[in-house]
């Protein structure tokens, strides 16, 4: 019984032995869908499928980019691939799956690379005189080649790093004054070329006790004659271009007076003709300007003043957006189109510091303008500076992100130059420096019959009286006797501040005019808000000025926003005007508004029949005519001071409907008056500006007068 044990127990081990090594021996299966799967450059997934009777694995050559998992489900054994999007070149990687002890199957797995392209971030490259080399940065998924324009002196290699490329750029000391400039030409099949600009200066002596010195001029070639600044010393530039100016660099910034027929490049609509210096006073700095030649003989400029941007609730910024920009754009892009070269030039307060400077600043304004089509050059007024018992704190602002606070540039013959006549506690006053600098500047200009434009906020002379008398502000004999002594013949002073127009020609200075420019903002922007109509208190419509140089030859007109260039004069029927806070004001308290309405209104407070015809021409100086015929007779035209009754019912008597008195319109002496017959009869006005244009109205009365008039 023992022995037959043993037996059956050693037979049974036997066979399970034997059947043991039998199933170490079998061989396991693995087969899969594809062995070769494609994905495009974008972000992707694709599934295979794959059959096995082991545990399958995968193991990827690329996992930074390419990976794979097993799905398996029920008899199911699925491999799904997932590729990162390629912003490369073609690639490859190659998934290994593996089960039990069969052989191991190899998928490959392709992407697709983009579109070729090449990205250089740096494509204008400023070099100093002296032999330098310079790494450039290439992004690329495809070969390239860099060919340079200028081999005897600057080189060009392309450096592989890994898969990172890099332009090694050289260049040779350049021993001559004028700089010069190399083009580095990058291909590939099926790029567009790309161009790198490699800009070398040249190389000049540089002399002693002077702290700033440069070269200006134009395609490589020095432009000799050029005046340039500091604001305090002023030099022109040599034969070659080159200027040297011993500056204490009070106002850290150095600047050029754009000769006539240049340009300088445009940053933010603002002219670049000015570097900010980087070094202290007594380190020497150099600063070089690079000018673009164009003929601005022929050349308008868009004059506007008094912006007066902020959010103080009126929609300021979406008015100026909505009526101003496409407007001052339309007549900009016409004069372009008839090939006049077109700037513009804002007289200042285009913000409205003070009490509300925190609210719009200056970089705020920068980045509205972007707007306009054109290049902007700016005065300073008083309202774009805080109020500051010190000086440099006051304009440091302005300087820091528009610009100098006075200089002056060339457009075409006509030599333009802008002043900061507002002290830093907001006189209304030209500061000494300035005068002096602008001797000196002055002294440059050689034509003296040439058109001289003086740009400031604040204006020359007050509004003449009806006998065209007006006094001179602030400190503005010591500019005219300047101009005096220099014997120029054709000067044109510019400036707002007052917020209403007028034009007055100093019989003592038969070759000066003085120029104040209405509001580009009205009313501060808050009569549109109430009636839709946008107009000054002396009731010219808010606007801007256009002035057409042509040679030596200037002319200049209103533009309205919203009107034609020949909307210039306004015409109301006395008869018909009588001005009451129930039919203008009816929300007004009546024991207010009869207080009120007096102080604010007269004389159209109370009712008239004499006939009288009151016309407004807002451009008006001594070079117009008014004409008034009624049937064949013409009738006396007589200059009066009166307010402006559109004026002040868009205004003051919306106000009082607010519950505030407000007496904002100002008396203008811009109207003219007529007395007609009848009451009732047809009047033929025309109106003949300096320059021979004609502006006419058949007047038919009785005309009423509505907030909407315009």
């Amino acid at each position: 019984m023992n022995i037959m044990n043993l037996v059956l127990r050693f037979s049974l081990l036997s066979v399970l032995f034997l059947f043991s090594c039998k199933s170490n021996t079998d061989t396991h299966f693995l087969t899969v869908e594809t062995t070769v799967i494609s994905f495009s450059p974008e972000q992707g997934k694709q599934v295979i499928s794959c059959s096995s009777d082991a545990k399958v694995e995968v193991v990827s050559s690329h996992p930074s980019w390419c990976t794979a998992i097993v799905v398996a489900f029920q008899n199911n054994i699925e491999i799904e691939i997932s590729v990162l999007r390629n912003s490369g070149v073609a690639r490859t990687a190659y998934l290994t799956l593996t089960a039990g002890n069969a052989e191991a199957v190899q998928i490959e797995v392709r992407q697709d690379s983009e579109a070729p392209y090449i990205n250089i971030i740096e494509t204008d490259l400023q070099f100093d005189s002296p032999s330098s080399l310079r790494n450039v940065t290439v992004i690329s998924n495809v070969d390239f080649k860099a060919i340079s324009s200028a081999p005897a002196w600057c080189t060009v290699d392309v450096i592989e790093t890994g898969f990172a490329r890099s332009l090694s750029i050289s260049v040779t000391q350049n021993a001559g004054i004028s700089p010069r400039t190399a083009q580095i030409a990058i291909a590939a099949p099926g790029i567009d070329q790309i161009v790198i600009r490699v800009n070398q200066k040249g190389f000049f002596e540089i002399m002693p006790e002077m702290t700033v010195y440069g070269w200006v001029g134009s395609n490589n070639t020095g432009l000799p004659g050029v005046v340039v600044s500091d604001g305090f010393e002023v030099t022109v530039t040599d034969a070659n271009g080159v200027y040297y100016l011993p500056s204490e660099k009070t106002h850290g910034y150095v600047f050029i007076s754009i000769p006539g027929n240049y340009e300088v490049p445009v940053v933010d609509n603002i002219p670049q003709f000015f570097q900010s210096l980087k070094a202290g006073a007594s380190t020497v700095e150099r600063v070089d300007f690079e000018l673009i030649p164009v003929n601005n003989d022929k050349h308008a400029v868009i004059v506007f003043t008094d912006v007066h941007l902020r959010n103080a609730g009126h929609n300021e910024i979406h008015q100026f957006n909505t009526y101003c920009l496409p407007d001052m754009n339309s007549l900009i892009d016409s004069y372009q189109t008839d090939g006049t070269k077109t700037y513009a030039l804002a007289l200042g307060d285009i913000i409205d510091g003070g009490s509300r400077y925190a609210n719009f600043g200056l970089t705020d304004y920068k980045n509205v303008i972007k707007g306009l089509n054109t290049c902007i050059f700016n005065v300073k007024g008083n309202h774009d500076q805080p109020p500051s018992s010190n000086y440099f704190e006051a304009k440091q602002p302005w300087k820091d992100i528009v610009g100098p606070l006075y200089y002056s540039f060339n457009l075409g013959k006509a030599h333009y130059v802008v002043l900061d006549n507002f002290e830093h506690d907001w006189t209304q006053r030209i500061i000494e420096e300035q005068f002096e600098w602008l001797t000196k500047d002055l002294a440059h200009v050689a034509d003296k019959s040439a058109p001289l434009i003086i740009a400031m906020h604040n204006p020359l002379y007050n509004r003449p009286d009806v006998n065209n008398i007006a006094t001179v502000r602030g400190n503005g004999q010591q500019l005219i006797t300047i101009l005096n002594n220099f014997g120029f013949t054709n000067v044109i002073v510019l400036g707002g501040h007052l917020h209403t127009m007028s034009k007055f020609d100093p019989p003592a200075y038969p070759g000066l005019k003085s120029h104040t420019l209405a509001a580009l903002c009205g009313y501060l922007w808050m009569t549109r808000n109430w009636t839709d109509v946008h107009i000054c208190a002396e009731g010219a419509p808010g606007g801007y000025g256009v002035y057409e140089i042509d040679d030596k030859n200037v002319q200049w007109y209103h533009k309205g926003i919203g009107f034609d260039r020949d909307y210039q004069f306004r015409t109301y029927d006395r008869n018909s005007i009588h001005l009451t806070a129930e039919v203008y004001a009816p929300a007004a308290n009546p024991s207010f508004a009869a207080i009120n309405v007096p102080l604010i209104a007269a004389p159209y407070h109370i009712e008239s029949a004499e006939n009288e015809v009151l016309i407004n021409v807002w451009g008006y100086d001594t070079g117009w005519k008014i004409e008034v015929m009624e049937g064949a007779e013409s009738l006396p035209v007589t200059r009066v001071r009166i307010k402006d009754p559109l004026s002040l019912v868009n205004y003051e008597f919306q106000r009082l409907n607010l519950g505030f008195f407000d007496d904002g319109s100002h008396f203008s002496t811009n109207f003219f008056k007529v007395n007609a017959k009848s009451p009732i009869s047809t009047l033929h006005i025309k109106i003949t500006d300096r320059f021979g244009n004609v502006y006419t109205e058949t007047m038919t009365r009785p005309k009423e007068l509505t907030v909407n008039s315009i």
